[in-house]
């Protein structure tokens, strides 16, 4: 089972470095597809083997002087699901971009970078140390950097990879302290062994570690405050889009918390701030999605709030419930990412005023995607409604007083969910709307492409054909999309949950509720736009929408409190480096110049001047003893 593991985390990366050697001068697809393909193969094979067991193994690294490093893997549920998400999703996107990309000069380095960052989650999922969970975590950071500046000579890529890369390394920083101070409670870096030495009330050095693992989770998994990064990676190209949001590197901090899980239920603050987080980031997120103007800035934004109800039902003690929301959402987020990309090279714009009646044009993508939309709304009975619906359950057991997490973050996470459920309804029926319904717009209805910044992002200049491997990834994400949520009570592993099955049991109070938002959110946008097709239901948002639009300005206020106050200080030492250190230094040349010129001037080698200053000095003092005496 372990030896299937490691296979399927070092296939992708001998991938890369073969794309990398040899990517030039062999297609590129003929690398990367088939070693995602067999990875997808043996994820699936340890998945359908696992059940209920925990299989380890490790080989004890160099010996550090103090804690060991082991190379090992850690394979259980939880893992074994989440490598089958992250697998199939890659092996989608390896397809995909085999048609998206075919003309772009750089696909044989992009394709290497998919398998890097494939290699890189895999590590992440499987692996039973803290610190080589640490290194994956850093690579899939090097990667996203590469992916999301895939189009480098633009300017907004450009600076959405950096951004991007600061602003997750901004948050590891503190998880890197947070992986070090449990290591130190527990002596060891083995999760294993990590997990086994956490007392059963807690301790402070649990709630200290697993406090500070949270900005590497608010980091990677874009949560407040820490989000600003994730709708700007859209320029980069939409199947890189559906990699990171779907299945690696936002996932993973959810992930983190999953798997130490126990760590962070022994540390009740952790958790009342983690549902803090999660119910701020999640009305903020759908405040935003609804104002956007860009369908995958739209997309962007909804995966901040969905990961918000995966932290949130964490944060309540559902981790069962997280994880399915975990696993639904990356199937059909990867869907509504690569059915944009179809839909932008189809309309030829990525601007939701540019885009209009697609279902004739693209009937597969407008089938696929209102599947993908419905699951995002919550729409029964695709996967999105179950997950979404576990969350809120668990958040409803634990704001009654059930189990062991305070009350308080369950209702601050049932209340959150509950508005942003209503919020997510209408985004994905605006979208839905606007994108597939209405008079025909765009490059296909005869209007031009120039100026368009995501369809110059996607290198669409012209409407074309749609090549098959962009279409049948689609039909394949529409299948867990839809049947998911239906097969997974009684499908899903044990995944060592407190609360068991009965956490992914309906809550008929909160399947009510979540009915009742479903139809608030959708019936309103429907409303209006039946009254004027043209007008755009964002309007819905009133004063609110340009504050929302701007992501409430979150970047202002970074700018503000981080960047003037750095650009001042840089100022300041600039202006101490040169008016005052370079003065005295220059100072103490140039008297010693001078010194030294006056010092050369007396030793010129002319006995007449030596000669009158002796004789001057005898007068000197002679005058000095007359006038003593």
């Amino acid at each position: 089972m372990t030896v299937a593991a490691a296979t399927a985390t070092g296939l992708p990366a001998l991938a890369a470095l073969l794309g990398l050697l040899f990517g030039r001068r062999v297609r590129p697809a003929l690398i990367a597809v088939p070693a995602a393909l067999v990875a997808t193969a043996l994820a699936i094979a340890v998945a359908a083997g696992i059940g209920d067991d925990v299989r380890e193994s490790a080989v004890r690294l160099t010996p550090t002087g103090a804690l060991d490093i082991t190379l090992g893997l850690r394979v259980d549920g939880l893992a074994a699901l989440t490598a089958v998400l992250v697998t199939v999703v890659a092996l989608l996107v390896q397809v995909y971009s085999a048609g998206y990309l075919r003309e772009d000069p750089r696909y044989s380095s992009y394709a290497a970078l998919v398998s890097l960052f494939t290699a890189a989650m895999l590590l992440v999922v499987y692996t039973g140390d803290l610190i080589v969970l640490l290194v994956g975590w850093e690579v899939m950071g090097i990667c996203s950097y590469f992916l999301i500046g895939h189009h480098w000579e633009r300017e907004d890529a450009h600076a959405a990879s950096i951004k991007a890369f600061v602003v997750t390394k901004l948050g590891d920083v503190p998880f890197l302290i947070g992986i070090l101070v449990l290591a130190a409670g527990a002596d060891s870096f083995r999760i294993r062994d990590v997990l086994a030495a956490v007392p059963e009330g807690g301790a402070g050095w649990v709630t200290a570690g697993t406090l500070l693992l949270l900005g590497g989770v608010a980091g990677k998994s874009a949560q407040v405050p820490l989000q600003t990064w994730l709708p700007d990676a859209m320029a980069g190209p939409t199947p890189v889009s559906a990699l990171i949001h779907a299945a690696t590197m936002v996932a993973a901090g959810a992930y983190l918390v999953a798997r130490l899980y126990p760590a962070f239920l022994a540390a009740h603050p952790t958790l009342i701030v983690l549902a803090v987080m999660a119910a701020v980031t999640m009305l903020g997120s759908a405040l935003a999605a609804l104002a956007q103007d860009d369908l995958k800035r739209v997309l962007a934004w909804s995966t901040v709030g969905q990961l918000a109800y995966m932290t949130g039902g964490l944060a309540v003690g559902g981790r069962d419930a997280a994880v399915f929301h975990l696993l639904a959402h990356g199937a059909f987020k990867a869907l509504l990412f690569l059915g944009a990309g179809v839909a932008i090279h189809v309309a030829g714009t990525g601007a939701l005023a540019g885009m209009g009646g697609l279902r004739r044009r693209a009937p597969i993508v407008f089938w696929t995607m209102t599947a993908g939309l419905a699951a995002l709304a919550g729409v029964p009975p695709f996967a999105g409604f179950f997950s979404k619906e576990a969350v809120l359950g668990a958040a409803e057991h634990t704001a009654n007083g059930h189990g062991s997490v305070p009350a308080v973050a369950g209702w601050l996470v049932l209340v959150a969910g509950l508005l942003t459920a209503v919020l997510t309804a209408a985004y994905a029926t605006r979208v839905w709307l606007r994108v597939f319904f209405g008079p025909a717009r765009g490059v296909g209805a005869g209007e031009p492409v120039s100026g368009d910044v995501a369809a110059e992002a996607e290198g669409v200049t012209h409407v074309g054909e749609v090549p098959a491997v962009m279409t049948w990834p689609l039909i394949v994400l529409a299948v867990p999309t839809t049947l998911f949520g239906l097969l997974a009570f009684p499908g899903l592993p044990s995944l060592g949950s407190d609360l068991g099955y009965a956490e992914l049991t309906p809550h008929p109070l909160t399947t009510t509720l979540a009915l009742v938002a479903l139809v608030l959110g959708a019936g309103a946008v429907a409303v209006l736009w039946r009254r004027d097709p043209a007008a755009d239901p964002a309007r819905l948002l009133g004063p609110l929408r340009g504050p929302a639009l701007r992501g409430f300005d979150v970047d202002g206020l970074y700018a503000v409190l981080v960047l003037t106050p750095v650009r001042l200080a840089a100022k300041a030492a600039r202006f101490a480096d040169g008016a005052v250190i370079d003065t005295y230094v220059k100072g103490a040349a140039q008297s010693a110049w001078l010194l030294g010129g006056g010092v050369r001037r007396g030793q010129n080698g002319n006995t007449r001047l030596y000669l009158t200053g002796l004789f001057a000095g005898v007068v000197v003092l002679a005058v000095a003893v007359a006038v003593g005496s």
